[in-house]
């Protein structure tokens, strides 16, 4: 008897789990995607209703929905449905299923990527906002929170790490010995990240205050909060910054530090890598310190520093030359 497209799906989501080793937010998107394709296809079935004619139309009735807010999918979300499907046809194809071939469909053009990045003075500020937040008393807790958000800004700024790398962290992952440690990456893939001497001092200055035995690294010192989150069924006794929790931070001290612009923890995470390439960093150096698979993601940065190539232009072009 021939297997439906639910029952491939479902092999196809344990495939990724077992033999790719993707992450539980990966199977997560991917089921969601490839979800709504299945849905809408309707009552369809088989492997060969997937048809040229059948993705044209789904694209099409992507790129005219709507969210709950009323707004359109970005390009990207669409183009990461379409990743999807490619990839489950890919699948299909090498199980010798009969279906469409992934190569047929192409991806929708993207614009050059915008990276916002921060530097010069507005980096200073931001970094150094958390010690001159004002208070009206410097409880135990204030200097915890303190101390805590300075090592959150110059641990991300030192390391180049993603939000979600960041608020997993365990005190036992971090060794303050030593200037570097490992890190779990996008696809279970590690990679090494460098500390700053200001990031090791603040982690140390943070833990110094700490007295409980939380394991990870940057945890919640609202007592409020912890009480209604210990209250709730099913609770880990150990709570920690969650990846929302540490934006709303960067975003609080963005704004006390006067930046108008939108910042977050990819703001840092691109500051990073800028930083490294305007002082002579190469750009595969940087793709592995960042932590990309494919060297592309990193070029985005490229254009970032396109104003040293006119200094380095200025300075060495033409030297030999003499005026007539």
């Amino acid at each position: 008897m021939a297997k439906n497209l639910s029952t491939y799906l479902t092999e196809y989501l344990e495939h990724l789990e077992i033999e790719k080793n993707r992450s539980p937010k990966t199977l997560e998107n991917y089921s969601f995607y490839l979800g709504r394709f299945l849905e809408y296809l309707g009552d369809t079935k088989s492997p060969t209703a997937i048809t040229h004619e059948k993705v044209r139309t789904y694209r099409l009735w992507l790129n005219r929905l709507v969210d709950v807010h009323g707004e359109p999918l970005k390009k990207n979300t669409q183009n990461y449905h379409l990743i999807a499907l490619r990839s489950f046809l890919k699948y299909l194809a090498k199980r010798d299923v009969k279906t469409l071939a992934a190569e047929k469909i192409e991806l929708m053009k993207m614009p050059d990527r915008d990276v916002s990045f921060l530097e010069g003075t507005d980096l200073n500020r931001i970094l150094e906002a958390p010690l001159k937040e004002r208070s009206e008393s410097e409880n135990p807790n204030t200097v915890l929170q303190k101390y805590r958000d300075k090592a959150v800004l110059e641990l991300l700024f030192s390391t180049g790490l993603r939000v979600s790398e960041l608020a997993s962290l365990h005190i036992d992952e971090v060794n303050l010995g030593r200037d570097e440690f490992s890190v779990e990456g996008k696809g279970g893939k590690r990679r090494v990240v460098f500390l700053s001497e200001q990031a090791k001092y603040w982690i140390k200055k943070y833990l110094g205050v700490r007295k409980d035995m939380n394991p990870y690294l940057f945890i919640s010192h609202d007592k409020r909060k912890q009480a209604d989150r210990k209250k709730a069924k099913g609770q880990s006794q150990y709570d920690h910054l969650t990846a929302r929790s540490i934006q709303r931070l960067v975003k609080k001290y963005a704004k006390m530090a006067g930046i108008t612009k939108p910042v977050s923890p990819h703001t840092l995470r691109h500051s990073y890598a800028t930083d490294l390439l305007q002082n002579g960093a190469d750009i595969r150096s940087v793709q592995a310190m960042l932590g990309h698979s494919s060297i592309t993601t990193t070029q985005i940065y490229t254009h970032i520093t396109d104003r040293e190539l006119k200094n380095i232009h200025k300075k060495f072009h033409g030297k030999s030359r003499t005026d007539d």
